[in-house]
């Protein structure tokens, strides 16, 4: 991590910049299933552990986010001074060594505390994979480029889910988190052996002039310059707004399903883990496709995509929820999920594009440190603390209502986004 990047810029294409997108999915793929995993084992898990379904919500998010939002801008901050590639191997072999250590939690405290290690390590891997992508494409190309790597949301959701299912079924939970780990910290090498920086500003005019990484701005000036972007903290608090929703919701859907509906969680996970694989995907692409076709000629519609696509799936999330069916509830599950994916790519291009190239990690930082903070931070916990206050009310129901009462989240977001737009073009870094 200590190499400047005037000894790592050189020599850092591999040659191929489609494989180093591949390989950050790859990253990115453990870095969410990482995740899903105690969503997915929440059931089996509060059972051995006797914990309530406020406790399960503070692990699912407070207990991660809390190190995983606050030490990202410092790490994203020396990401934009030192090997952004150094920083993600040492960050995939931290929190893929909690997460196998989540698997000898004997109770609430011992499984909050490695969540936390969980955290602490996940800080240093997506913030800095932002910037090396932004340095590999173009602005014509960067939102299609960035939808590619949030592919990993849906393909890691979906392999966090059916893994976590199988794996707990035929096994335990605790063997779900150990082989996880594991996997993780086996291709940590493969990835530092194939990955270097590439040239920072290279994709727009060629690369930025910089100074030894120690002349750069410190820290606090990095924030200054960011903070006179408004559409930069418009954009990240609609995010923010929008993951508590979709946060919370993917963390409960499967107990949903169990409680409601008396499925196996066997064949809840490989279903749900289907829909969020084909609804993710689709709806990300196409985001990101429209995004590039349109956002360098109007760089607002980078955000009034996502805006109108939560309008438009928050009727559809309710339908899903209220469905007395499962099969017809997962049936239009597929339509909100797919459209809350719409914004990923076209987002996080707008954040790369409002702000100056050699502060894109810091800004991807706190980009995230919002995004998390909140969103993680508080989308799982505030629908468990819901469900339990509805629980002598509803009973079993409970989670039905909590689950609803996250769609106003959504709406909050494209209030966000909708101020958002009308900045971006003004906040548009030439």
């Amino acid at each position: 991590m200590g190499r400047s990047e005037r000894e790592t810029a050189g020599t850092g294409r591999i040659g191929n910049r489609y494989l180093v997108l591949a390989l950050l999915l790859l990253v990115y793929i453990f870095n969410f299933a990482d995740r899903m995993l105690l969503g997915v084992m929440a059931t089996p898990i509060k059972d051995e552990l006797h914990l309530t379904d406020g406790q399960l919500g503070l692990l699912g998010g407070t207990a991660f986010a809390l190190l995983y939002a606050t030490l990202g801008v410092p790490i994203g901050w020396l990401a934009d001074r030192y090997s952004r590639s150094w920083i993600i191997t040492v960050s995939l072999c931290i929190w893929s060594g909690f997460t196998a250590l989540c698997g000898f939690a004997t109770g609430f405290v011992t499984l909050f505390l490695t969540r936390l290690g969980v955290g602490i390590g996940e800080a240093g891997g997506v913030a800095p994979s932002y910037s090396m992508i932004a340095d590999y494409f173009g602005p014509g190309e960067r939102a299609r480029a960035l939808g590619v790597f949030s592919f990993g949301i849906p393909i890691g959701g979906a392999i966090g889910l059916a893994f976590g299912g199988i794996i707990a079924t035929a096994f335990d939970w605790r063997t779900a988190f150990i082989t996880m780990g594991a996997a993780g910290l086996l291709i940590a090498p493969v990835f530092r052996w194939l990955v270097r920086d590439p040239v920072r500003g290279g994709a727009e005019h060629g690369p930025v002039e910089h100074g030894p990484a120690d002349e750069r701005p410190k820290l606090a000036a990095a924030i200054r310059i960011i903070a006179r972007k408004p559409a930069f903290w418009l954009i990240s608090f609609g995010s923010a707004l929008g993951s508590t929703a979709s946060y919370g919701i993917s963390f409960w859907i499967p107990s949903f399903y169990v409680r409601s509906f008396d499925m196996p969680l066997s064949q809840v996970t490989l279903l749900y883990a289907a829909i969020i694989l084909s609804g993710g995907i689709t709806g990300i692409w196409l985001g990101a496709w429209l995004g590039d076709r349109i956002g360098p000629r109007r760089p607002g519609a980078y955000i009034a995509i996502p805006m109108c696509a939560l309008l438009v799936s928050i009727p559809f999330f309710a339908l899903a929820v209220l469905a007395t069916s499962p099969m017809l509830s997962m049936g239009l599950l597929f339509i909100p999920t797919m459209l809350g994916s719409m914004g990923y790519g076209t987002v996080l291009a707008a954040v790369q594009n409002v702000v100056p190239a050699t502060l894109r990690s810091t800004a991807s930082a706190l980009f995230l440190f919002i995004n998390n903070l909140i969103g993680l931070g508080l989308g799982s916990a505030v629908l468990g603390f819901i469900s339990d206050k509805l629980t002598q009310q509803y009973g079993a129901q409970s989670l039905r209502y909590a689950l609803l009462s996250g769609a106003l989240f959504y709406l909050a977001a494209a209030i966000f986004y909708l101020m958002a737009a009308r900045r971006v073009a003004k906040d548009w870094e030439a």
